[in-house]
């Protein structure tokens, strides 16, 4: 990694960040609840979107009172030696893991579809899905925790570790299906692999959205199918 890739920050800052979760999340059904949504889905993403945006800040302060500029620290660098290659990847890594789900017999069914009931929550679930929900879990899995893995255990092994929370954090979304964890956390390997070779949690995060954005056209075209 570069030097503002590797990780000053402490397992004091894990957990304070962990810590951080439960206040965030009351404060985010604090400010979505009374607001009206023309769905739930959209309610849903809203509360969620507020939920990341409050854990961002506190990752932001964590990281700023160590005087560092915080981006760069959490490997927000842009290379045009990697730039094509991850834009590339994206969509590769999507297809080559669907159709190692298909294999595995994975369900194909997640939790949000259940989400889309309209044209707002189709357009506000498929940015989240797109962008804004990869350019959170980047900033949080590949550039605070995996540098701070990889300092006491070394490149590869962060990789696997912070793969795993990672799908984790996915399992009600797939219904806790082992065989769509299993190809998530594998996802979730690249991306770690894509932050450690280039150093930059810009490059994971490329290939995040490359790969959430090519699932995430598959079931547009599917819904335009199905009318």
């Amino acid at each position: 990694m570069t030097n503002y890739g590797e990780a000053f920050w402490s397992w004091e800052d894990l957990m304070l960040f962990l810590g951080a979760t439960l206040p965030a999340f009351f404060i985010a059904v604090f400010i979505t609840r009374p607001i009206h949504f023309s769905s739930d889905g959209v309610r849903q993403i809203a509360f969620q979107s507020t939920f990341y945006a409050l854990l961002v800040i506190v990752l932001y302060f964590l990281i700023a009172r160590y005087r560092h500029p915080v981006w760069r620290s959490l490997g927000w660098t842009f290379s045009f030696r990697w730039a094509s290659l991850c834009a590339i990847a994206g969509p590769l890594l999507a297809l080559t893991l669907s159709a190692l789900a298909s294999l595995m017999h994975a369900p194909g069914e997640t939790a949000i579809e259940n989400l889309v009931t309209d044209r707002t929550s189709r357009v506000v679930v498929m940015l989240f899905v797109a962008i804004f929900g990869p350019l959170f879990e980047e900033l949080a899995f590949r550039g605070f925790l995996l540098p701070l893995f990889q300092k006491a255990v070394g490149a590869w092994l962060s990789i696997f570790l912070t793969a795993i929370p990672f799908a984790l954090l996915h399992g009600s979304t797939l219904h806790w299906s082992w065989q769509s964890m299993m190809v998530i956390g594998l996802a979730g390997v690249v991306f770690g692999w894509a932050r450690v070779k280039t150093g930059s949690t810009t490059a994971s995060a490329m290939v995040h959205v490359g790969y959430n954005s090519t699932f995430a056209a598959f079931f547009l075209i599917q819904q335009a199918g199905a009318r």
